[in-house]
């Protein structure tokens, strides 16, 4: 079964752009093509994105998060990549939730990680748009 862990940026994206591809994932996994899982972290930074940025976005944000399984925080000292501060805590819960799947957008922060699940503890770390072109191959 696809676990996806969604970092904070996919989830503002989905609220925010509720036709957009963040917003299909999240729906195709709830729909039975997989579990979507997020942590209280990564909730709290989207849902401080979206106050600052779009306000009107917050009832969507809520709406998603029936369909997302939120998993324990866990202390960044427990990730195994060499990522900024503020990234290891997500990687670290995706790690611990046995995410099959981490999406983010962050491609400066996981860029030279994605598509390296040898690297990466057999996660397979993606943006939205590389993970929704490996399932419809």
């Amino acid at each position: 079964m696809i676990r996806l862990f969604l970092d904070s940026n996919v989830l503002f994206t989905a609220a925010h752009n509720p036709e957009g591809k963040a917003s299909l994932v999240i729906e195709l996994a709830a729909g039975g093509k997989g579990e979507v899982v997020s942590s209280r972290y990564c909730v709290a930074e989207a849902r401080l994105n979206l106050e600052r940025k779009h306000p009107a976005a917050l009832d969507r944000l809520s709406e998603i998060l029936r369909a997302v399984r939120l998993v324990p925080d866990v202390a960044g000292e427990w990730c195994a990549l060499s990522l900024p501060e503020k990234d290891r805590p997500v990687f670290a819960a995706a790690q611990r939730c046995k995410a099959t799947h981490f999406l983010a957008g962050d491609r400066r922060h996981f860029g030279p990680y994605m598509n390296k699940p040898k690297v990466t503890m057999g996660i397979v770390i993606q943006t939205v748009g590389d993970f929704l072109s490996d399932i419809t191959k």
